[in-house]
């Protein structure tokens, strides 16, 4: 009955194939380090930058988004990048879960707690129960202060060097990132691992794990699940190259 109804409208079952678009050349004015989703680690993020300043000198550093919650040194990541100025610090979904909490605990508290948040509340020296979450969120405010949370509040959403975008998780791979909203690009797009960029922009993101970096046409994965693995990886983009490294435990 599909088949018919689809022929004596005149529709096809078959679906659309997938039009393969070519990336763009890859370029960047300068060189930038993109560094991967940190959870907490803040020993081997120390490690890999100082391999960057040493093995990659006036590179500009990029940090993905994640920086808290899961390992055990969330504070430590923190206070390390907002004494990097230099350094380009975007938005990540645990960011994000972590701001909600901040706002309005009892009701975004459990879902934070639940992905990691409870180290990172345990980093600031804060202790406490599920069952008070309020009581959790002022001890964690005042530990925080509020340098940390506006800084954290101020993370943009995506950076952009050349034909190259930097994104925590996704995008809609048929609509310019600029005019994409916060939850694709921290949460991720279903279609983004699927379908290549319409624009031919080449894209870094973290967020989704992966065994090793990887390179899909245009988008470049670098969450190499460095509170879990012991690896944290960097994605060194240059004029038409790309090349990797990772510190590990």
């Amino acid at each position: 009955m599909a088949g018919f109804l689809s022929r004596l409208f005149g529709k096809s079952q078959t679906p659309d194939p997938i039009v393969e678009i070519e990336p763009l050349p890859l370029s960047v004015p300068s060189p930038i380090a993109a560094i991967g989703d940190i959870h907490g680690c803040a020993t081997l993020a120390s490690k890999l930058v100082a391999t960057l300043h040493t093995d990659h000198p006036n590179t500009q550093l990029l940090f993905v988004g994640d920086y808290i919650d899961r390992g055990e040194e969330s504070r430590q990541v923190i206070e390390m990048l907002m004494e990097m100025r230099e350094a380009t610090c975007l938005m990540g979904n645990h960011e994000r879960m972590c701001l909600d909490f901040l706002d309005a605990p009892e009701e975004r508290g459990a879902r934070w707690l639940r992905n990691g948040g409870l180290q990172t509340i345990a980093s600031y020296g804060v202790s406490g129960t599920q069952t008070e979450m309020t009581k959790m969120r002022d001890a964690l405010a005042l530990a925080m202060g509020d340098t940390v949370i506006n800084w954290l509040a101020n993370r943009p959403l995506y950076a952009k060097f050349g034909t190259l975008y930097a994104i925590h998780a996704g995008a809609d791979p048929a609509r310019p990132i600029e005019e994409q909203g916060e939850k694709p690009l921290i949460w991720g797009h279903p279609q983004f691992r699927k379908q290549p960029r319409l624009d031919g922009q080449w894209v870094v993101h973290g967020h989704t794990i992966v065994d090793q970096p990887t390179i899909e046409g245009s988008r470049v994965s670098i969450d190499t699940g460095a509170y879990a693995t012991g690896r944290l990886t960097a994605a060194i983009f240059s004029e038409g190259d790309v090349e990797f490294t990772q510190s590990q435990q």
